[in-house]
């Protein structure tokens, strides 16, 4: 990596930390030369990353301002946005709940015709370890098997382009389901709507599988509001794991 995109990951950061919020310009390249002991030419450079990725936009005579992240073209940044502001309310957690149902839902219709005798098998290996884990209290491991679970159903769909689709967003979906894992009652019903979207699969029921992953998707979203987004401590003082 270069110096440049050194200071521009850098000056990234600060923006999606709040030190330069959307709609405020940034310091002079005098100042932000003496900020990251860079050279001005450097952090010129820098500020032309961030442009390319319309992180921010310069008005030649006035200043560079930063762009809110819905106007962000560079998927990287946007998720790390994403990240940082899931830690401080339900929104961005509920905005992933409706990419995934708009894919997921399209996936295990296809999936329902084209998986094959090992996903089927590995979909229940990953079901029982769902179970017990639950029973075992363990929220890391029920995360997993859980994501591990999604992830074999997009594979099992056939079509090599669906798993990549949630490739960038593994992080903001493994702590959206830590979030919520930790609550049981959210793990209980986790585990009845696999068993039926599973179920779907077996019989290969293109109409059930879609029908059962929109219902766990409904049901994701109604756990959320209920039981993290409404209570003050979504800790689950039983798990030996805790939750984020």
């Amino acid at each position: 990596m270069s110096l440049s995109d050194e200071i521009a990951e850098r000056l990234l950061t600060a923006i999606i930390n709040g030190d330069f919020p959307a709609g405020s310009m940034l310091p002079p390249e005098g100042e932000l030369a003496e900020r990251y002991a860079a050279s001005r030419l450097t952090v010129r450079e820098a500020v032309k990353v961030l442009r390319a990725q319309n992180v921010v936009r310069i008005h030649r005579g006035r200043g560079t301002y930063v762009n809110p992240p819905d106007r962000w073209t560079a998927l990287e940044p946007v998720i790390r946005a994403a990240a940082g502001a899931s830690r401080s309310g339900g929104v961005v957690s509920e905005r992933l709940i409706e990419a995934r149902r708009m894919i997921e839902i399209g996936a295990v219709e296809l999936a329902a015709v084209r998986r094959s005798k090992e996903d089927l098998e590995q979909l229940r290996s990953l079901l029982d370890d769902m179970r017990d884990a639950a029973a075992a209290q363990d929220t890391d491991l029920f995360v997993s098997a859980d994501i591990a679970f999604h992830d074999c159903v997009m594979r099992a769909a056939g079509n090599a382009f669906i798993p990549l689709l949630f490739e960038p967003f593994g992080r903001l979906l493994e702590e959206g389901r830590r979030e919520t894992s930790a609550v049981p009652a959210i793990r209980e019903n986790a585990i009845a709507h696999h068993a039926l979207i599973l179920e779907a699969l077996i019989t290969g029921d293109a109409r059930q599988a879609r029908q059962a992953m929109d219902a766990h998707m409904a049901q994701t979203v109604d756990d959320l509001r209920v039981h993290v987004l409404s209570a003050p401590n979504v800790a689950d003082p039983e798990s030996s794991h805790g939750s984020v």
